[in-house]
């Protein structure tokens, strides 16, 4: 492909050189530079990537773009004289990260344009959201793709993520993957660092979805205050055909301003286009079963296994989504009991495979601060469980007002606290404990010290009653401890049957 063909959607001047130039890559990362390869230079918080200009001329770069004055960029003016550069074209942009993302969309061929695209934003709820949205699609005959918090799904293929939102070469590249692979719809989590950094600029989302919001991600490096993580969530609603919001939250109006799209609400306000009604929740056995009506646009009761309001909510944000695919009820109900998300109120069904134990409930979830701890309690609790138990740690190198707090919220709340470890990195387990042991004092509920996560799920099981809830909290879909700079293989999941495989040993030898 040539320069200008993907320039073609980009306002650029041309500083030196032939537009003409094929180019073969296209990155944003000096180290990935080979021949042929378009190198966009973004200043970032931490690197300015126009430093790395001479590196990527001498790996073989064929254009450099730029986002800078060239009086402004340490040595240009002399190396645009050399003859090294000869056979390089300089091009200006304004916004570095945005022409990235128009010309990545142009290098695989715009792969959005052949495929349903939907964008779910909010703070809470994406990852679930997704997972449902995909099921009830693959169940209704539409092979959708995934881009989320936890993996990228293509197909068979399951990619570990690295950023909810990937950047934008990796993100069309995974889209052209899945159109090839013949898909035809893909859901997306869109974070609003996503949309701030131009991730998904490029093309029009299909569908936007916003869940709900609250603050988060406030800080140096990401966003100054709460208006601006607001602000940058409601521009995904500039840049779709249909916004489906959450008319409940207190916060949709703002998330609508200046919005472009047409617009659908869920909720449980009778204004709503899609109502949850006669909510219940029940403690079935092993399971936590959730059941109510939808009214509105769509007529029909549902019943499924995950628990609270935001699964409520969740699961009412696909069906608003699914409707315009004439989805069934009798498909939407299937695609909600089959649904598994890794990870978030993650029910482990082992409770019948342990040697004489009674019915309990064992959840993994990722609740690793206090308002997530809190949410996930407190939900809990509407089951009415014999009791709760709670086991977190928390992660080392990070602000210790979180392990007061968790502390204090799981004191409050659970009857039972297992305190264990977490990711210590380069703290010392014990040190973190105590501190988190604090915030548990300031509460009354009752708690043990286990140092090793291991033995602290096996003491968790051995010592279960009969319809007590189990929660591993922290660590979610996490598949490794980091201890000292390296991460280990540890899964919740593997813990468990470890547990219940030590402890039937035992049970069978007495």
């Amino acid at each position: 492909m040539t320069l200008e063909a993907l320039l073609k959607n980009t306002e650029y001047e041309l500083v030196k050189g032939k537009l003409d130039r094929p180019v073969t890559s296209l990155t944003h990362d000096s180290r990935k530079v080979k021949d042929g390869t378009a190198f966009v230079c973004i200043s970032g918080t931490v690197r300015d990537a126009h430093d790395f200009i001479p590196e990527a001329i001498g790996k073989g770069a064929s254009a450099i773009i730029i986002e800078k004055d060239v009086e402004e960029i340490n040595g240009l003016s002399d190396l645009l004289k050399m003859n090294d550069t000869a056979n390089v074209t300089f091009v200006k942009v304004k916004k570095a990260r945005r022409a990235l993302a128009y010309m990545a969309a142009a290098f695989f061929g715009n792969p959005a344009s052949e495929l349903i695209t939907i964008g779910v934003t909010g703070t809470k709820g994406k990852t679930t959201t997704t997972c449902m949205i995909k099921e009830m699609l693959e169940r209704a005959g539409i092979p959708t793709g995934l881009i989320g918090t936890i993996e990228i799904v293509i197909g068979d293929e399951v990619i570990h993520a690295s950023n909810t939102t990937p950047e934008p070469y990796s993100l069309q590249n995974y889209m052209r993957r899945m159109v090839d692979l013949g898909l035809k719809a893909v859901v997306m989590e869109v974070s609003s660092q996503g949309l701030m950094l131009d991730r998904v600029a490029g093309f029009t989302f299909d569908y936007g979805i916003f869940t709900n919001l609250e603050p988060d991600h406030i800080g140096e490096n990401e966003h100054k205050d709460f208006e601006d993580y607001m602000y940058w969530k409601s521009t995904l609603f500039k840049q779709c055909r249909t916004g489906i919001v959450n008319l409940d939250s207190p916060y949709v109006e703002n998330i609508l301003k200046d919005h472009t799209c047409e617009v659908e609400t869920f909720g449980l306000n009778e204004k709503a286009d899609f109502r949850a009604e006669n909510m219940k929740f029940r403690h079935n056995g092993s399971l936590l079963e959730t059941s109510y009506h939808v009214a509105g646009k769509m007529n029909f009761d549902v019943d499924f296994y995950m628990p609270g309001m935001f699964s409520v909510y969740n699961s009412l944000t696909a069906i608003a989504l699914c409707s315009h695919f004439g989805l069934k009820p009798d498909v939407i109900n299937k695609a909600l009991t089959e649904v598994k998300v890794k990870g978030r109120t993650e029910i482990v069904e082992i409770s019948s495979k342990v040697k004489n134990a009674p019915a309990f409930t064992v959840m993994i979830d990722y609740a690793h601060n206090a308002m997530a701890l809190e949410s996930l309690l407190t939900t809990i609790r509407a089951y009415e469980p014999r009791r709760i138990v709670c086991l977190f740690g928390c992660g080392g190198n990070r602000a210790k007002s979180r392990r007061f707090e968790m502390g204090e919220v799981s004191s409050k709340l659970a009857d039972l606290t297992i305190v264990t470890s977490d990711n210590p990195r380069f703290e010392e387990p014990e040190d973190i404990i105590n501190d988190i042991i604090t915030g548990v004092k300031k509460a009354s509920g009752e708690y043990v010290t286990i140092v090793d996560r291991r033995e602290a799920v096996k003491y968790a099981i051995e010592n279960a009653k009969e319809g007590d809830v189990i929660i591993l909290a922290g660590k979610g879909h996490e598949d490794y401890q980091e201890i000292k700079g390296v991460k280990y293989h540890m899964d919740e999941r593997e813990l468990l049957f470890d547990a219940v495989d030590a402890i039937n040993k035992e049970r069978e030898g007495q």
